[in-house]
């Protein structure tokens, strides 16, 4: 185990390269499941856990761990599958995202190997919303199940979609001729309606695309077609987690286009734990908002549309 950690240190360095490292592991059965080592702060063997009373019934008890009270999710019970058996072992995966530390109990953990987002695909059409894979991928031909866990936390602790009254209020009182526009990339379906209902909130109009790849085919069009919509749009805000083209990739791209290279791209990513501000300046993107804090989107693409305006 020491060897699969050893290399999630080395995982900032993959940024801007359109690259990842999945951690991959088995719940009940012999199928392989992935989850990104951005996500990742260890993996250790399970401890003994201290269980809660009415708790969700996926969480499977709390371990602490240097001074941290951490919640442990069963993650096979989380995506439908059978919960995994107690007293036998297993490992912990614990992770840190969208403002939270958890940790994910698994049967057994492979090895980390090295990609390219290119080789991440979004899941077959017919897998449904109720679905939990978020991608899948193949390794020595062997097909790779990535787990959508942004999901998976969102239903077991819930998540906060409400703007506050004083910054929904603040925006009605500003004098808005042409209501703003703005692209949205994400391909967690959860993490759209999320971003979608926040956006509503404050009046702003979006387009949706599911994976920087969809993102940057859009943009191209528009700049071919309808150039006006390039000049109009108030900001591209992206995942940095997608399929095909990760958003750091998406960012570089938009900056070698001269027809593009104005945007301002905001990163929205659930890779608050590791993301810091040389890495954005790295791949020139304008600015960071972890998920989800409505309030801290929202002000954020206030903040730029309102700077549009006066300009």
């Amino acid at each position: 185990m020491s060897d699969v950690l050893s290399k999630v240190d080395s995982r900032t360095q993959l940024a801007g390269h359109n690259r990842l490292e999945i951690l991959m592991f088995r719940l009940n059965g012999k199928q392989l499941f992935g989850i990104n080592v951005f996500k990742i702060q260890e993996v250790i063997q399970c401890p003994t856990l201290t269980h809660i009373a009415n708790a969700h019934p996926v969480v499977r008890g709390i371990a602490n761990m240097r001074g941290q009270t951490i919640p442990i999710m069963d993650l096979s019970m989380s995506i439908g599958q059978g919960a995994l058996p107690e007293g036998n072992g297993g490992f912990i995966i614990i992770t840190e995202f969208n403002r939270s530390v958890q940790g994910f109990l698994v049967d057994s953990v492979d090895r980390i190997v090295n990609m390219n987002w290119e080789d991440i695909l979004p899941p077959p059409k017919g897998t449904g919303k109720q679905s939990y894979l978020t991608a899948v991928t193949r390794v020595d031909g062997e097909l790779i199940e990535i787990i959508d866990v942004e999901k998976v936390l969102s239903e077991v602790i819930g998540t906060e979609d409400a703007v506050s009254d004083d910054i929904v209020d603040a925006q009605k009182e500003q004098a808005i001729e042409v209501t703003p526009h703005i692209m949205v990339a994400d391909d967690s379906s959860v993490a759209r309606n999320q971003i979608k209902r926040t956006l509503d909130q404050i009046g702003i109009e979006y387009t949706v695309c599911n994976d920087g790849r969809q993102a940057l085919d859009q943009l191209e069009d528009w700049l071919e077609n309808e150039p006006d919509k390039v000049t109009s749009l108030a900001m591209v805000l992206s995942d940095v987690e997608m399929p095909e083209m990760d958003g750091y990739t998406l960012t570089t791209n938009i900056r070698n286009n001269p027809g593009l290279q104005h945007l301002y791209v905001l990163l929205h990513t659930s890779l608050s734990g590791v993301f810091n501000s040389a890495m954005i300046k790295k791949v020139g993107a304008d600015m960071f908002v972890a998920k989800f804090a409505p309030d801290k989107l929202a002000e954020a693409v206030l903040q730029q549309v309102n700077k549009n305006k006066e300009g």
